[in-house]
């Protein structure tokens, strides 16, 4: 790559990009933030070394996991995702809760629209 064209990561660690830049193809000179968190999380070593462990196929949705922990993690420094998933996880549980409760209470209208029919049935 030329020095104009250098990626996030050669940028952000000021070195040149070489032409098989491991960081290049997951972190585009066009959004500099997505290293910067990753490199503030996991740093350049432990990101080069998860990646080169990994399949070339499977790196793009490893930064991509990288991204969205370093990102929770810059934004809730105490629990990260796991905030993020506890929400969510909350939000089921309220929303089952509520299923549940809109379950019983039709079939308790139904229950009582059977006896009203049974009842018109038997007295007329």
């Amino acid at each position: 790559m030329l020095n104009s064209r250098r990626c996030a990561a050669c940028i952000y660690l000021r070195r040149k990009c070489p032409r098989d830049c491991l960081f290049a193809p997951y972190f585009p000179s066009s959004n500099p933030q997505r290293f910067a968190n990753v490199h503030k999380i996991f740093g350049a070593s432990n990101t080069s070394k998860m990646l080169k462990q990994l399949p070339v196929d499977l790196r793009a949705v490893a930064v991509d996991c990288m991204y969205f922990e370093a990102t929770s993690r810059v934004r809730c420094p105490v629990y990260g995702c796991v905030g993020i998933i506890t929400a969510l996880v909350q939000q089921i549980t309220d929303i089952q809760y509520e299923i549940a409760k809109t379950k019983a209470e039709i079939a308790l209208h139904s229950a009582q629209q059977q006896q009203m029919s049974e009842n018109k049935d038997s007295q007329g």
